[in-house]
């Protein structure tokens, strides 16, 4: 796994009202709403970039106001014909 660095204001951490490890862990989980929302990640790549098992992902979403499933016929066929 790679680690990735980024600089928090001192501010942003207070508006969230977290400490720097609750922040990487928001911080990570929005990142994985946004990927997945864009189409850029799977549901279980975003999850796993969140750090949380991709059901509580898939239950995560709708928080962020993301639809747990935009999938059209064919990427559903595609998803159940390869698992």
């Amino acid at each position: 796994m790679q680690r990735v660095s980024i600089d928090i204001p001192e501010e942003t951490l207070l508006a969230l009202k977290v400490a720097p490890q609750g922040a990487a862990a928001e911080l990570r989980l929005a990142a994985a709403v946004k990927l997945y929302e864009l189409g850029r990640l799977s549901s279980g790549a975003a999850a796993q970039l969140a750090g949380i098992p991709r059901v509580v992902f898939l239950t995560k979403l709708a928080d962020y106001g993301v639809p747990t499933f935009s999938l059209t016929e064919e990427d559903l066929r595609r998803e159940l014909e390869h698992g």
